[in-house]
């Protein structure tokens, strides 16, 4: 059997680059050596790209890119007559056909549409959601104007732009919205950035944390006692909707912390859920799925007031996490299928 060349791409220039590592590791070591060949190309905090060979723990701890002697010069060539990359060997460069790449990227430059753009131009088969869908997915503001001209229930939120004056954003947050609120960075993940502020006194300092990572900020009103619930979505025409599974943070809320470091959070699958409950939460991450436009894969998220039993969308991730930690897998797991199969699946998928 002639083996497929699969490309993990991670690392990355965004504030998620550790995460992405952690993710690449576990992909490197689920994925099935009989059907693919898989080279690992990581990509620096300054936004350089090599072809890594060493030790795979590296890669979780982040300290593959000091490892000089198991690294090469490498990139994805935009040329699509070379379908693939090209690597410094010996002061030369030369190229290798690739027939898939599945971009293990979180964040900006990772999900957020542009990779997706550069893989387009290249003409190779990429693992998920296409440009526009990861760019509307990853951008807070609109994502929320798109579920709510679709009728999809959410919080209510406000946006602000950076150089807002945090005094007249803080009023127009307590006469709109109220508190607590969730101050969050628009285009950013893994939780990184975000806030909860539960009195106008701390707004100037969320919106400063959160516009160090992006030059737009949403404001969300927070859900009261909220059931935190994730939902895995799989496929491009049938999709498969995994039982949803319930999230217990650790913190106040499902902080960077708390989903990578905090061994206290708790993860419940199923969802401590009724059955009507989990399957109007199924059949709304599959519709939220569709009119965003997605493909191969998307984790959804949804938060459940617990004394009304409403549900409200909160986000969807087109490339969650795959560490060992990570709901996304951990949902499809529950489901029956191997981590093997999940990747193989996704591949498949590779449009």
């Amino acid at each position: 059997m002639n083996k497929k060349t699969v490309v993990l791409l991670f690392g990355g220039v965004s504030s998620e680059h550790e995460v992405s590592c952690m993710s690449v590791s576990s992909v490197w070591e689920n994925i099935d050596r009989e059907k693919y060949e898989v080279l690992l190309i990581g990509i620096t905090k300054n936004g350089e790209w090599r072809l890594y060979g060493g030790d795979v723990e590296k890669v979780r701890s982040c300290q593959w890119a000091s490892d000089e002697e198991n690294l090469k010069k490498a990139y994805i060539c935009p040329d699509r007559a070379v379908h693939g990359i090209m690597v410094e060997e010996n002061g030369e460069w030369r190229q290798r056909r690739v027939d898939v790449v599945f971009p293990v990227l979180h964040g900006k430059n990772g999900e957020d549409g542009t990779m997706q753009g550069f893989l387009e131009i290249a003409g190779i088969p990429y693992v998920g959601c296409k440009v526009l869908s990861s760019a509307v997915c990853m951008d807070k503001e609109a994502c929320h104007a798109i579920l709510k001209n679709a009728g999809v229930a959410q919080v209510e939120w406000l946006t602000f732009f950076r150089g807002c004056c945090p005094r007249k954003a803080a009023k127009e947050i307590t006469e709109k919205l109220g508190y607590p609120v969730f101050v969050k960075p628009a285009n950013a993940g893994s939780s990184v950035g975000i806030t909860k502020v539960k009195s106008e006194d701390g707004v100037k300092e969320a919106l400063k944390l959160a516009f160090d990572h992006d030059s737009k900020v949403v404001v969300e009103a927070a859900v009261i006692d909220p059931i935190e619930v994730e939902c895995a979505v799989l496929g491009n025409d049938e999709l498969f909707v995994g039982g949803p599974g319930e999230i217990v943070p650790a913190d106040e809320f499902y902080s960077y912390d708390a989903k990578y470091y905090n061994a206290e959070s708790k993860l419940y699958i199923p969802a401590r859920l009724d059955e009507a409950k989990a399957q109007e939460i199924r059949e709304t991450a599959k519709r939220a799925y569709k009119i965003l436009g997605c493909s191969g894969l998307t984790r959804v998220d949804f938060l459940v007031e617990r004394a009304s039993g409403k549900v409200v969308l909160n986000e969807p991730n087109t490339l969650p996490g795959f560490t060992n930690i990570s709901m996304y897998p951990k949902l499809l797991m529950a489901s029956g299928m191997s981590y093997a199969e999940i990747i193989d699946k996704l591949l498949e998928l590779a449009e």
